[in-house]
């Protein structure tokens, strides 16, 4: 039988691949020119350097089946990420730990005593009903002002009352001097870059893959179609757009070693970029020239028509167009959606892989039963 499967990324390529493990055929297309999606990797011909075309991209997981299965594909070498922020004039490390507390407020605490201290600079804020407010009584007003409301002002181009509580609970607060980013047991970049990783998964002989190609233009007959493209643009906007974040990225080439870090956050509101990314330093086992630097400045807006779709909105009126298209997927006979933008919502890249790989098992479990596969394989209201 013969699948195609809309998308280049992780959640494709994990579905192509299990289908064409089951002896079926594949048609995997991309209106990009490229596979990997915005894993998307590639070396810059001026410096060198392994370069994150579409920002950083750090895969961790506590998730052993994801962390196994990228193995068998590609060399994971070990890479724990560390984060900088600029704030007031100052750099503090991210997320906040005792160290950013005591540099901060110019103390020496000890774990306890900063324990304390930020109790008492936290607001009695029982059930936060946002972010500003989640922000304030996890770390009181100075923290928030210092390092959350500028930029998350810029990232999500709204007011941090205006964002639900659960974007802030992600991050974590350390009473301790860990300052890597994630606590995950595994931490690692592929060593020769997430494309050559995408196209080592997609490496099957009935697997055909089509770049440059948009799904509205395939004049072609499947067994079924696995969407991993926007759920509303499917169905050609039809209820309505949904909202996204987009990105842009401005390169710059510089001499030696710019900023002594993979990724420096700008908190300050009025620095109209949220990041800069030195990509050499995403790869420190590799050899450089020391005189070659490439880094990118991130900036963040709304997704217009056009814009590749980075970060889903999910805000009141998101979620009411979401629910309408999901009842019309639901009707919809002949294609499932899966992924961060066919389920509208924001997954890490583990758990990206983790549902491919679990809508893989259903798909190919259904098909040997000659049932039909459903529209989704996670509730994604």
């Amino acid at each position: 039988m013969r699948y195609c499967i809309v998308g280049a990324g992780f959640s494709g390529a994990v579905v192509a691949r299990s289908l064409a493990d089951e002896g079926h055929h594949v048609l995997v297309i991309d209106e990009r020119k490229h596979i990997g999606g915005n894993c998307y990797t590639e070396r810059d011909a001026k410096t060198g350097v392994m370069t994150h075309c579409y920002g950083p991209h750090i895969f961790h997981t506590a998730d052993e089946r994801v962390w196994n299965y990228l193995r068998r594909f590609s060399t994971m070498t070990s890479y724990v990420h560390k984060v900088r922020a600029v704030a007031k004039g100052a750099v503090y490390s991210l997320p906040i730990n005792l160290l950013t507390i005591n540099q901060f407020f110019g103390k020496t605490m000890g774990p306890t005593e900063a324990r304390a201290f930020i109790e008492k600079k936290a607001m009695p804020i029982r059930e936060p009903r946002n972010f500003e407010e989640q922000a304030l009584c996890m770390f009181g007003e100075e923290l928030y002002l210092a390092f959350f409301r500028g930029y998350t002002h810029k990232q999500w181009g709204l007011d941090p009352a205006q964002l639900p509580a659960s974007i802030l609970k992600r991050l974590p607060m350390r009473f301790d001097y860990d300052d890597s980013y994630f606590a995950h047991p595994h931490q690692a970049i592929p060593k020769r870059g997430y494309t050559e990783l995408v196209a080592s998964i997609l490496a099957m002989p009935n697997v055909e893959v089509r770049l440059g190609a948009r799904f509205e233009d395939i004049n072609e007959l499947f067994a079924h179609v696995v969407y991993t493209g926007q759920i509303d643009r499917y169905f050609d906007f039809k209820l309505g757009r949904l909202g996204y974040r987009t990105l842009d990225f401005e390169a710059f080439r510089a001499k030696g070693d710019f900023q002594g870090t993979a990724v420096l956050n700008y908190c300050d509101g009025d620095v109209p970029y949220t990041r800069i990314t030195e990509h050499k330093h995403l790869a420190p086992w590799e050899k450089h020239r020391f005189d070659d630097t490439i880094c990118y400045r991130e900036f963040s807006r709304a997704c217009g028509p056009g814009d590749i779709p980075y970060y889903p909105i999910r805000l009141v009126d998101e979620q009411r167009i979401l629910n309408r298209y999901i009842e019309l997927a639901r009707a919809t006979a002949g294609v499932s959606f899966i992924g961060r933008l066919g389920t509208y919502r924001y997954l890490d890249m583990d758990v990206t892989i983790g549902e491919a790989l679990n809508a893989a098992d259903q798909m190919v479990k259904l098909i040997s039963a000659g049932r039909m596969l459903p529209a989704f394989f996670v509730d994604p209201s």
